[in-house]
């Protein structure tokens, strides 16, 4: 590993450390500040269309202009954003600073540009889950000092700490240098203007896969407190195991296709679903969090798949495309959870489950089947 990708990793290391000292615990402090289960649904809901916002453009601006000042934005954006939930007196403060760090998911464009073009002989499929696993290692060990935190202090200390360490990861981002860039011919640059239907069709596939698994997520914490009686620490060590098991799922199905693991991945998040909705004891929920970091490996791949779809040159903005189909998805399940989670829990998680196995079913049937024969920059033939 290089010395950027190193900053990268180190840096994305701090970050899921702070990020994930909170990220299970939004729905508690949304409740603790008097949002109910549909209003905390719409608000994850409107966290998701701030999301999907900025990818586009985010993922042009990288291929015009570099990666380098649009990640260091985000990370800016991000410590303050989170200095805003820590002090907010209210809900309506708290939510604002919670949508101005949902925006921030703009980064992902720009960074797994810049990782792609970085890698070095790594593959791209292994390369981004590499990056990735490093935040999830942070991740490891976020949770149950929130979780601790929360117990101890009270929620809103725990919101304090996280962008204490956000700071020190803006710090480190700080000294990344300027991506490499790969030669491309002025014919590579007109040819890839145009997507082809394939990649249109793909990004159908991601949207609906993102959607239905992320339905049962929200609102798990709630549910696991509410109906199964689990307290903030207990909630947060769950979020502690699924920070492993991202770190597992990436190193393992990291190193295989894309296409392969990406399959794999929406199984896993399907597990999840199961052990929450029929399991009864704290020892079925931490094998269905460990198995919900299949999620974040899904996305990784998802973002891998497209490098053999597209041009070098539109990479940028095909990741763009990609992200915002997929905030989409993320944005609406959360609502559609709200809902059904306020009529029955359990309801969630058997509607989610349908989904899932459908989104798997399509999967296997329309995701692409990468050419071998293509050379890196070749265009994927419709």
């Amino acid at each position: 590993m290089n010395r950027n990708l190193l900053l990268i990793a180190i840096s994305l290391l701090t970050w899921g450390l702070g990020e994930s000292m909170f990220i299970n615990l939004h729905p508690l402090y949304l409740k603790e500040l008097s949002a109910q289960p549909i209003m905390i649904g719409a608000i994850y809901s409107a966290m998701g269309f701030v999301m999907s916002l900025a990818h586009i453009p985010a993922g042009y601006l990288a291929d015009r202009f570099g990666q380098r000042p649009l990640i260091w934005l985000a990370w800016i954006i991000g410590l303050a954003a989170a200095w805003v939930m820590a002090l907010a007196p209210s809900l309506i403060t708290f939510v604002i600073g919670l949508l101005i760090y949902s925006l921030t998911a703009f980064v992902m464009s720009p960074l797994n540009s810049y990782i792609t073009a970085a890698r070095g002989r790594l593959e791209v499929g292994r390369a981004l889950t590499l990056i990735s696993a490093f935040f999830s290692v942070g991740a490891i060990f976020g949770p149950f000092t929130g979780g601790w935190l929360a117990t101890t202090f009270g929620l809103r200390q725990v919101y304090i700490t996280a962008a204490c360490i956000f700071l020190l990861s803006t710090v480190i981002i700080a000294f990344l240098r300027t991506a490499p860039n790969e030669p491309i011919s002025i014919e590579e640059r007109r040819d890839g203007s145009r997507f082809t239907r394939t990649f249109f069709v793909y990004l159908g596939i991601v949207f609906l896969v993102m959607f239905a698994t992320a339905l049962p997520q929200p609102l798990s914490p709630n549910y696991l407190q509410e109906i199964h009686d689990l307290t903030y620490t207990q909630i947060g060590w769950l979020g502690t195991i699924t920070g492993i098991g991202i770190v597992f799922f990436n190193l393992t199905l990291g190193r295989r296709d894309p296409r392969t693991g990406f399959l794999l991945s929406q199984a896993c998040v399907c597990l999840f679903t199961f052990f929450l909705w029929r399991g009864s004891s704290y020892a079925w929920f931490i094998a269905g969090y460990f198995m919900l970091g299949g999620f974040r490996t899904a996305r990784v791949l998802a973002i891998a798949q497209a490098r053999n779809l597209v041009h070098l040159a539109r990479i940028g903005l095909a990741y763009g495309l990609i992200e915002t189909v997929g905030a989409i998805g993320i944005s609406l399940a959360p609502l559609l959870a709200g809902i059904l989670y306020q009529k029955n829990p359990n309801q969630m998680y058997l509607v989610s489950l349908c989904l899932i196995l459908a989104a798997i079913i399509v999967s296997i049937f329309f995701t692409p089947h990468p050419p071998r024969s293509l050379p890196e920059k070749a265009l994927v033939a419709n």
